[in-house]
């Protein structure tokens, strides 16, 4: 083993936290796979622990070793659905007059937004389409408004600040000059649309103390195990950012577990245009592979009964997973989770789930030894047992089949991928695909998809339509490479990987809509 040649990458489910070991060519060395704990940071360690004892014998040894640690998390998810560990915002809208007749938060479901917001202002400011100012600032209003408030954080929008975001540049620098508080800006969050993007912004800035936590505990763990590499953590389109980045902008990883899945199925299969199935302890996430990254979803994303419009990848979730409880009428939806190894039949337990109705269909994973045995020799193993876990396979091969048509759009010539620690619940053939790939190292493709990625940038913005858009296109796709830089790419090897210009109608001056990506390999 050469020195300084691992990177691990850590993905954290709902049911397990995996955790891989890749040398420098991009082999698995080692994995792990381990309960998820109710506070998260604990199942994370043990993941990191078997992962690395796995390979590397003497702890000191691994400081020489491990270059890297990339982690995907769900804590900010977490955060959102359960109301639990958000600051308090201060919510700034730049819009007045123009957008006083539907004011901030909305929307949001009454608990979120109690839990969330220190105050809610529409003070003048923000652009038209064309560049045009609505109104000029109003320095004193801002002023005003936050001396009445106590926040954590503030969340600025500027009505089409991705077109013009000097508004909220300058509100930002009066913030962090005047009241010394951390500021989220909407155009480096979200694209167009107001509303969607204001939402996003003011998550963001909630999850400025959950994301603190996260580095923390990333950091102490490395550190506790002797481990001098740079961690990174996983963003919602599949790439990495650094924790510096991570820290401006938290609400960027979710949707970071499908994303990793997506890339690692890509990876591992080394089919690039597919559909995956990732498949866990209690649902099953269905995404589209094109060109080896996720297809994004082209409609707002919901949050937590927020709708925002970040970039996010198009997943379709069906509650369908190894630890669905199977009962005489149908699957699911509720799951043991993590318990499954507790409660499943199959490992003596007393609930029967799908895993139990798989390994009675003959759908076996290869480390299962026993598991059939137990199912046919435990208590109240009656024949009316065997007819419903035969229901329940039938059921969920319908789930499954109805779920494929929905994201194949018609197309039946792709393969499907079969990854995550449930995948053998997976049917061997399956209407609208041309075959069922199942790859090495599947049950552990998220953390894998974590290890591989890239860091990236994007900019989505408006721009002229005359003489002076192909030098406008130009700033873009450098200011897009710049965010790429910014995440932790090396500059010397970042690449525009997406470019997509749509005509604007009904605009007093000719106009596109343009959306730069950027991404690149990591900086060494």
């Amino acid at each position: 083993m050469s020195e300084r040649s691992l990177r691990v990458g850590i993905d954290v489910g709902g049911t397990n936290t995996d955790a891989v070991v890749l040398d420098a060519a991009d082999r698995v060395v080692a994995k792990a796979k381990r309960p998820t704990t109710p506070e998260v940071t604990a199942g994370l360690r043990a993941a990191l622990d078997a992962a690395l004892d796995a390979v590397i014998d003497a702890a000191p040894a691994r400081s020489g070793h491990v270059t890297r640690v990339m982690l995907g998390t769900t804590h900010a998810t977490n955060a959102i659905l359960e109301r639990r560990n958000l600051g308090r915002v201060a919510v700034l809208r730049l819009g007045a007059p123009a957008t006083t007749s539907v004011p901030p938060l909305s929307d949001w479901p009454a608990d979120l937004r109690k839990a969330v917001s220190a105050g809610e202002a529409v003070v003048p400011g923000g652009h038209y389409v064309d560049g045009r100012e609505i109104s000029p600032l109003d320095p004193g209003a801002i002023r005003r408004f936050l001396d009445g408030v106590e926040a954590d954080a503030v969340a600025v929008t500027s009505v089409f600040s991705p077109a013009n975001a000097e508004h909220e540049r300058v509100v930002e620098e009066l913030v962090g000059r005047e009241y010394g508080l951390p500021v989220s800006l909407s155009h480096e969050i979200g694209s167009l649309g107001l509303l969607e993007r204001e939402n996003a912004t003011v998550l963001n800035a909630a999850l400025y103390g959950v994301a603190a936590h996260v580095t923390e505990a990333l950091v102490t763990a490395l550190n506790e195990r002797g481990l001098d590499a740079t961690p990174y953590l996983a963003q919602n389109d599949g790439t990495l950012m650094t924790l510096e980045h991570a820290a401006r902008l938290p609400v960027s990883t979710i949707g970071s577990g499908p994303a990793n899945s997506l890339r690692g199925a890509a990876f591992l299969s080394g089919v690039g245009d597919a559909i995956v199935a990732d498949v866990g302890g209690t649902s099953t996430d269905l995404g589209v592979l094109a060109g080896g990254f996720p297809r994004e979803s082209a409609a707002a994303v919901e949050i937590g009964g927020v709708l925002t419009n970040f970039r996010m990848p198009d997943i379709l979730a069906i509650a369908l997973g190894g630890g669905s409880v199977v009962r005489g009428h149908g699957v699911g939806p509720d799951s043991v989770g993590y318990r499954i190894a507790e409660e499943a039949l199959v490992f003596g337990g007393a609930t029967a789930t799908m895993t139990d109705a798989a390994v009675a269909a003959g759908r076996t994973p290869p480390d299962a030894a026993g598991w059939a045995e137990r199912l046919t020799t435990g208590p109240d193993r009656s024949e009316g047992l065997h007819d419903m876990l035969q229901r329940a396979v039938a059921v969920a091969d319908g789930m499954v089949a109805d779920a494929v048509d929905r994201m194949a759009l018609g197309r039946a010539d792709r393969p499907l991928v079969a990854v995550g620690g449930g995948a053998f619940l997976l049917p061997p053939e399956i209407p609208g695909v041309s075959r069922v790939v199942r790859p090495g190292h599947a049950e552990v493709a998220n953390a894998v998809g974590a290890a591989i990625a890239l860091a990236s940038g994007r900019v989505d913005t408006i721009l002229p339509a005359g003489e002076s858009r192909s030098k406008a296109i130009e700033r873009a796709k450098e200011e897009a490479a710049g965010r790429a830089v910014a995440a932790g790419a090396d500059p010397g090897r970042v690449e525009i990987v997406d470019l997509v210009e749509v005509p604007l109608s009904y605009l007093s001056e000719p106009a596109v809509r343009v959306h730069v990506k950027a991404a690149g390999p990591l900086a060494r």
